[in-house]
């Protein structure tokens, strides 16, 4: 089974600094956060689908004042196959799409970064989205 991306787009982006405080803490303690990726799925039409991949940044503990970041990066795939099996489309949504689109969303995350005056951010450049998919699997 194959499938096309035939658009993408961002589609919803939050990044929120409330104060200068917060920008000096967050230059500091940068690694009180983690990276959160989620994906999700919504069809459109009969063989397409929209692919939504959120990237945020959660602080590991609420207990200060903190940022909002999150993108939501939406892939428009066309499925060329009337019959689709369950698992094809679940590996095309959760493995195939987001290894295509990560370099790009992974980049427009870092501009707002680098261009907000944060230069120590650190993305992982790849994600294995199979090591991910197979560890929701056997949960």
């Amino acid at each position: 089974m194959s499938y096309k991306i035939i658009g993408k787009y961002i589609k919803d982006l939050k990044f929120n600094i409330p104060n200068p405080k917060v920008f000096f803490l967050l230059s500091k303690d940068i690694s009180n956060y983690k990276i959160n990726i989620d994906i999700n799925s919504i069809q459109v039409k009969q063989n397409i689908i929209e692919v939504l991949t959120s990237l945020s940044l959660t602080p590991n503990n609420n207990n200060f004042e903190k940022i909002e970041t999150k993108i939501i990066y939406s892939t428009i795939v066309e499925i060329n196959s009337e019959k689709t099996l369950k698992e094809e489309m679940e590996k095309i949504i959760l493995i195939k799409v987001p290894n295509e689109i990560y370099s790009e969303l992974r980049q427009i995350f870092v501009f707002l970064f680098e261009n907000s005056g944060f230069k120590d951010v650190k993305i992982n450049e790849t994600i294995d989205f199979e090591k991910l998919y197979k560890m929701k699997k056997t949960q």
